[in-house]
């Protein structure tokens, strides 16, 4: 770990720290129990395969934290589900950084993830099964968590056939939001890694970087990488709001998002399948997650009520 995120760890620690504060302070106490009746109004079935993300804090103050909201889950879907969380470990929080860091090596048994405090406490729980990836981790816990982990560094590339999003969509599992919106989504990225050439966008870079990463056994391998383009990637939904209320609109439109409250926050789900579909279709007609303003004008669609997201 470099200084630089070390000092980010501490700056995350003491922030996370003092909204936790002011969230007991504010809100209403979530207990597991309500978390459990709501994931089930929402639509989340036992033997669901999901993937989550999420923010806690627009949860509310849930007694218990993190772990609690990951046990209702679990609860919810049973021993016959899998839970699917996202835990990317990368210097620097970048792709392409990381790719250029000569010493980076990534070992699943020990990296920790600088996606929150869910996704953190995940990696704390027994029994999960965490991916081979030296930039996008994926840890899963369940009946199918193995068959979607095994093969990440095996996979065409890191989105691609036999990724966790790949084999998520073959199980037909749920993208899962719980208080974010369409924007930190990085299911969007399966459609490029498939596509490749025919995807309009050149989002990844041309030149392939062999990373180091440990196994479970803490053999030393190597993963091939191609990084998303850092300028390309300033265009992204996950970094202009305007992009994320499109695709709202537009899967709300289409009746594709499942829509309610989990705890305090506004919280949505799709299949992964109908999901991917409506990605090949929308780029089909011109649009991306990195289309302009302009390219959305010239395909407008009618507006929902806004979602109530904190950020």
């Amino acid at each position: 770990m470099t200084l630089k995120d070390k000092v980010r760890r501490i700056y995350r620690f003491f922030k996370y720290g003092l909204r936790a504060r002011e969230i007991k302070r504010t809100a209403p106490m979530i207990s597991r129990e309500r978390l459990v009746g709501d994931l089930q109004s929402l639509g989340i079935c036992e033997g669901d395969v999901v993937l989550l993300h999420s923010s806690l804090k627009s949860i509310g103050y849930v007694d218990g934290g993190p772990n609690t909201v990951l046990e209702a889950i679990t609860e919810v879907i049973k021993p016959s589900g899998s839970l699917v969380i996202p835990t990317y470990h990368m210097v620097n929080y970048n792709m392409y950084d990381t790719c250029l860091d000569k010493k980076y090596v990534f070992d699943p048994r020990t990296a920790d993830t600088f996606l929150g405090l869910i996704p953190s406490a995940f990696l704390k729980f027994p029994r999960i099964e965490r991916s081979i990836h030296p930039t996008h981790s994926v840890s899963a816990l369940g009946k199918d968590a193995k068959y979607i982990t095994e093969a990440h560094h095996l996979a065409s590339s890191t989105f691609g056939t036999d990724s966790p999003w790949d084999r998520l969509m073959k199980l037909d599992g749920k993208v899962l939001g719980l208080g974010v919106t369409m924007g930190p989504v990085t299911f969007y990225h399966i459609l490029e890694d498939l596509m490749l050439d025919e995807f309009p966008i050149p989002a990844r870079m041309t030149e392939t970087y062999g990373l180091s990463c440990r196994d479970w056994n803490g053999n030393l391998i190597k993963v091939p990488v191609n990084p998303h383009d850092p300028e390309i990637a300033k265009k992204r939904i996950d970094r202009n709001t305007y992009l994320a209320d499109y695709f709202w609109n537009e899967f709300s439109h289409r009746g594709l998002l499942r829509v309610g409250k989990v705890g305090e926050a506004t919280s949505w789900w799709s299949s992964a399948r109908k999901f991917y579909n409506h990605l090949l279709a929308l780029m089909n007609e011109g649009i991306t997650i990195y289309s302009t303003p302009d390219d959305l004008k010239r395909r407008p669609i009618p507006e929902v009520d806004s979602p109530d997201f904190q950020v």
